[in-house]
Protein backbone atom coordinates (compact mmCIF):
# COMPACT_ATOMS: atom_id res chain seq x y z
CA UNK A 1 0.00 0.00 0.00
CA UNK A 2 1.80 3.16 -0.92
CA UNK A 3 2.46 5.84 1.52
CA UNK A 4 2.13 9.61 0.79
CA UNK A 5 3.82 12.33 3.07
CA UNK A 6 1.91 15.57 3.03
CA UNK A 7 3.57 18.94 4.48
CA UNK A 8 1.20 21.12 5.38
CA UNK A 9 1.67 24.76 6.68
CA UNK A 10 -1.55 26.13 8.23
CA UNK A 11 -4.56 24.39 9.72
CA UNK A 12 -6.79 26.52 7.16
CA UNK A 13 -4.95 25.35 4.02
CA UNK A 14 -5.78 21.18 4.41
CA UNK A 15 -5.55 18.82 1.52
CA UNK A 16 -9.17 19.54 0.49
CA UNK A 17 -10.83 17.42 -2.18
CA UNK A 18 -7.80 15.57 -2.45
CA UNK A 19 -8.05 13.83 0.69
CA UNK A 20 -11.46 12.03 0.10
CA UNK A 21 -9.47 10.62 -3.62
CA UNK A 22 -6.08 9.53 -1.51
CA UNK A 23 -8.47 7.59 1.17
CA UNK A 24 -10.51 6.24 -1.60
CA UNK A 25 -7.64 4.47 -3.26
CA UNK A 26 -6.63 3.02 -0.19
CA UNK A 27 -2.88 4.89 0.33
CA UNK A 28 -1.95 5.80 3.63
CA UNK A 29 -1.33 9.49 4.19
CA UNK A 30 1.51 11.13 6.45
CA UNK A 31 1.00 14.46 7.58
CA UNK A 32 3.70 16.85 8.92
CA UNK A 33 2.04 19.87 10.08
CA UNK A 34 5.03 21.94 10.65
CA UNK A 35 2.75 25.15 12.58
CA UNK A 36 2.48 22.43 15.10
CA UNK A 37 5.76 20.48 14.41
CA UNK A 38 8.56 23.12 13.17
CA UNK A 39 11.67 21.08 13.95
CA UNK A 40 9.76 18.15 12.33
CA UNK A 41 12.12 15.89 10.10
CA UNK A 42 10.41 12.88 8.50
CA UNK A 43 12.54 10.39 6.57
CA UNK A 44 11.14 10.64 3.04
CA UNK A 45 12.86 6.92 2.07
CA UNK A 46 9.56 5.71 3.85
CA UNK A 47 7.27 7.15 1.56
CA UNK A 48 6.19 6.20 -2.21
CA UNK A 49 4.59 10.10 -2.75
CA UNK A 50 4.92 13.81 -1.25
CA UNK A 51 2.28 16.63 -1.45
CA UNK A 52 3.00 20.03 -0.25
CA UNK A 53 0.51 22.72 0.43
CA UNK A 54 -0.07 26.13 0.27
CA UNK A 55 0.52 29.06 3.30
CA UNK A 56 1.40 32.41 4.14
CA UNK A 57 4.66 32.37 4.29
CA UNK A 58 7.19 32.04 1.35
CA UNK A 59 10.69 30.87 -0.12
CA UNK A 60 12.55 34.22 1.25
CA UNK A 61 11.34 33.24 5.08
CA UNK A 62 14.00 30.49 5.25
CA UNK A 63 16.61 31.87 6.86
CA UNK A 64 13.74 32.64 9.86
CA UNK A 65 11.47 29.68 9.07
CA UNK A 66 13.80 26.23 9.48
CA UNK A 67 10.93 24.36 8.49
CA UNK A 68 11.09 25.96 4.89
CA UNK A 69 14.96 24.13 4.23
CA UNK A 70 13.87 20.91 5.78
CA UNK A 71 10.84 20.95 3.10
CA UNK A 72 13.34 21.75 0.64
CA UNK A 73 15.79 18.88 1.07
CA UNK A 74 12.72 16.58 1.50
CA UNK A 75 11.55 17.90 -1.94
CA UNK A 76 15.44 17.42 -3.25
CA UNK A 77 15.32 14.01 -2.08
CA UNK A 78 11.92 12.84 -3.35
CA UNK A 79 12.99 13.95 -6.59
CA UNK A 80 16.26 12.18 -6.57
CA UNK A 81 14.66 8.79 -5.69
CA UNK A 82 12.14 9.51 -8.68
CA UNK A 83 8.89 9.66 -6.41
CA UNK A 84 6.00 11.57 -7.40
CA UNK A 85 5.54 15.20 -6.19
CA UNK A 86 3.07 17.98 -6.35
CA UNK A 87 3.34 21.23 -5.03
CA UNK A 88 0.21 23.84 -4.76
CA UNK A 89 0.68 27.48 -4.20
CA UNK A 90 3.59 27.71 -2.17
CA UNK A 91 4.62 24.20 -2.56
CA UNK A 92 5.18 24.94 -5.90
CA UNK A 93 6.94 27.43 -5.19
CA UNK A 94 9.70 25.12 -3.50
CA UNK A 95 9.48 22.83 -6.02
CA UNK A 96 10.62 25.24 -8.61
CA UNK A 97 13.16 26.56 -5.93
CA UNK A 98 14.56 23.56 -5.86
CA UNK A 99 14.93 23.18 -9.55
CA UNK A 100 16.63 26.63 -9.71
CA UNK A 101 14.07 28.78 -10.10
CA UNK A 102 13.68 32.49 -8.40
CA UNK A 103 10.76 32.92 -6.69
CA UNK A 104 9.42 36.59 -6.62
CA UNK A 105 6.85 39.45 -4.78
CA UNK A 106 4.13 39.30 -7.77
CA UNK A 107 3.06 42.65 -9.15
CA UNK A 108 -0.39 42.24 -8.71
CA UNK A 109 -2.13 39.53 -6.16
CA UNK A 110 -4.07 36.89 -7.51
CA UNK A 111 -7.25 36.40 -5.03
CA UNK A 112 -10.15 34.49 -6.32
CA UNK A 113 -11.47 33.23 -9.77
CA UNK A 114 -9.21 33.65 -12.38
CA UNK A 115 -9.39 32.19 -15.66
CA UNK A 116 -6.88 29.80 -16.60
CA UNK A 117 -5.30 28.82 -19.87
CA UNK A 118 -3.47 25.43 -21.00
CA UNK A 119 -0.23 25.75 -23.32
CA UNK A 120 -0.34 23.07 -26.12
CA UNK A 121 1.96 21.02 -23.65
CA UNK A 122 -0.36 21.35 -21.03
CA UNK A 123 -3.22 20.14 -23.03
CA UNK A 124 -1.02 16.85 -24.08
CA UNK A 125 -0.16 16.41 -20.65
CA UNK A 126 -0.74 12.91 -18.68
CA UNK A 127 -2.14 14.84 -15.69
CA UNK A 128 -3.44 18.20 -16.40
CA UNK A 129 -5.01 17.31 -19.23
CA UNK A 130 -8.49 17.39 -18.12
CA UNK A 131 -8.43 21.30 -17.36
CA UNK A 132 -9.18 20.94 -21.61
CA UNK A 133 -7.61 24.37 -23.34
CA UNK A 134 -8.78 27.07 -20.27
CA UNK A 135 -10.89 26.94 -17.29
CA UNK A 136 -11.74 29.43 -14.31
CA UNK A 137 -9.45 28.09 -10.87
CA UNK A 138 -9.37 29.64 -7.10
CA UNK A 139 -6.14 31.56 -6.52
CA UNK A 140 -4.54 33.06 -3.44
CA UNK A 141 -1.06 34.04 -3.81
CA UNK A 142 0.98 37.11 -3.66
CA UNK A 143 4.32 35.32 -4.59
CA UNK A 144 4.76 33.17 -7.95
CA UNK A 145 7.61 31.19 -9.34
CA UNK A 146 9.21 30.98 -12.73
CA UNK A 147 9.09 27.82 -14.68
CA UNK A 148 12.62 25.99 -14.06
CA UNK A 149 14.40 25.81 -17.18
CA UNK A 150 14.77 21.87 -17.71
CA UNK A 151 10.53 22.03 -16.56
CA UNK A 152 7.70 21.87 -19.03
CA UNK A 153 5.47 24.69 -18.99
CA UNK A 154 1.98 24.00 -18.72
CA UNK A 155 -0.84 26.76 -18.57
CA UNK A 156 -0.57 30.49 -17.98
CA UNK A 157 -3.63 33.17 -16.34
CA UNK A 158 -3.73 37.02 -17.78
CA UNK A 159 -2.21 37.89 -14.69
CA UNK A 160 0.73 35.21 -14.16
CA UNK A 161 1.99 33.42 -16.91
CA UNK A 162 4.04 30.75 -14.94
CA UNK A 163 0.76 29.12 -13.50
CA UNK A 164 1.97 25.29 -13.56
CA UNK A 165 4.95 22.62 -14.71
CA UNK A 166 6.07 18.90 -14.86
CA UNK A 167 9.81 18.34 -14.10
CA UNK A 168 10.42 15.01 -15.40
CA UNK A 169 7.16 12.56 -15.66
CA UNK A 170 6.40 12.51 -12.17
CA UNK A 171 6.64 15.91 -10.48
CA UNK A 172 4.53 18.48 -11.18
CA UNK A 173 3.56 22.50 -9.71
CA UNK A 174 0.28 24.01 -9.58
CA UNK A 175 0.70 28.04 -8.68
CA UNK A 176 -4.02 27.51 -8.14
CA UNK A 177 -6.00 25.28 -6.22
CA UNK A 178 -7.64 22.70 -7.86
CA UNK A 179 -8.23 21.28 -4.11
CA UNK A 180 -11.06 23.91 -2.65
CA UNK A 181 -14.63 23.41 -2.40
CA UNK A 182 -17.37 25.29 -1.23
CA UNK A 183 -16.35 25.12 2.61
CA UNK A 184 -12.89 25.37 2.09
CA UNK A 185 -13.30 28.81 0.12
CA UNK A 186 -15.71 29.88 3.00
CA UNK A 187 -13.45 29.33 5.82
CA UNK A 188 -10.24 31.34 3.97
CA UNK A 189 -13.27 34.48 3.41
CA UNK A 190 -14.32 34.23 7.23
CA UNK A 191 -10.81 34.24 7.85
CA UNK A 192 -9.81 37.63 9.62
CA UNK A 193 -5.83 37.14 8.36
CA UNK A 194 -6.94 36.18 5.03
CA UNK A 195 -9.16 39.10 4.76
CA UNK A 196 -6.54 41.61 6.53
CA UNK A 197 -4.17 40.21 3.28
CA UNK A 198 -6.57 40.88 0.85
CA UNK A 199 -7.31 44.50 2.29
CA UNK A 200 -3.60 45.15 2.45
CA UNK A 201 -2.90 44.50 -0.99
CA UNK A 202 -5.49 46.39 -1.98
CA UNK A 203 -7.23 43.84 -3.90
CA UNK A 204 -9.97 45.01 -6.15
CA UNK A 205 -11.99 41.77 -5.85
CA UNK A 206 -13.97 41.51 -2.24
CA UNK A 207 -15.46 38.78 -0.45
CA UNK A 208 -18.89 38.68 -1.73
CA UNK A 209 -17.90 38.59 -5.46
CA UNK A 210 -15.76 35.72 -4.61
CA UNK A 211 -18.59 33.85 -2.93
CA UNK A 212 -20.86 35.21 -6.01
CA UNK A 213 -18.05 33.54 -8.53
CA UNK A 214 -18.08 30.20 -6.48
CA UNK A 215 -21.58 29.33 -7.13
CA UNK A 216 -20.77 30.02 -10.93
CA UNK A 217 -17.36 28.05 -10.92
CA UNK A 218 -17.03 24.95 -8.01
CA UNK A 219 -18.97 22.14 -9.81
CA UNK A 220 -17.10 22.72 -12.75
CA UNK A 221 -13.63 22.83 -11.50
CA UNK A 222 -14.22 19.99 -8.76
CA UNK A 223 -15.17 17.43 -11.37
CA UNK A 224 -11.75 18.92 -13.50
CA UNK A 225 -9.49 18.73 -10.18
CA UNK A 226 -10.71 14.87 -9.75
CA UNK A 227 -9.64 13.87 -12.76
CA UNK A 228 -6.16 15.64 -12.25
CA UNK A 229 -5.64 14.50 -8.86
CA UNK A 230 -7.10 10.69 -9.79
CA UNK A 231 -4.23 10.60 -12.62
CA UNK A 232 -1.32 12.36 -10.03
CA UNK A 233 -2.10 9.65 -7.92
CA UNK A 234 -1.86 6.98 -10.41
CA UNK A 235 1.87 7.90 -10.26
CA UNK A 236 1.86 7.49 -7.12
CA UNK A 237 0.97 3.60 -7.17
CA UNK A 238 3.99 3.06 -10.11
CA UNK A 239 7.06 1.90 -9.28
CA UNK A 240 9.63 4.83 -10.48
CA UNK A 241 13.71 4.90 -10.78
CA UNK A 242 16.05 6.98 -9.04
CA UNK A 243 17.14 10.56 -11.10
CA UNK A 244 20.38 12.16 -10.69
CA UNK A 245 20.08 15.96 -9.22
CA UNK A 246 23.11 18.39 -8.63
CA UNK A 247 23.04 19.01 -4.90
CA UNK A 248 21.98 22.28 -3.30
CA UNK A 249 22.91 23.45 -0.02
CA UNK A 250 19.75 25.24 1.79
CA UNK A 251 21.16 26.37 4.97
Amino acid sequence: MPRIQVFQHVAAEPLGTLDPLIRRRGHRIRFTNFERDPDAQPNMERYRGLVVLGGPMNVEEKDRRAHLRTELHAIEQMLKLGRPVLGICLGAQLLAHVLGAPIRRHPVPEVGWHPLATTPDGREDPVLAPLGEAAPVFQWHRYSFEVPGDAVHLARSPLCEPQAFRWGDNAYGFQFHLEMDEKLIERWLSNPHYLDELAACGHATDADTIRAHTREHISAMKARSEEVFNRFLDLVGRPQRKVALPSREWV
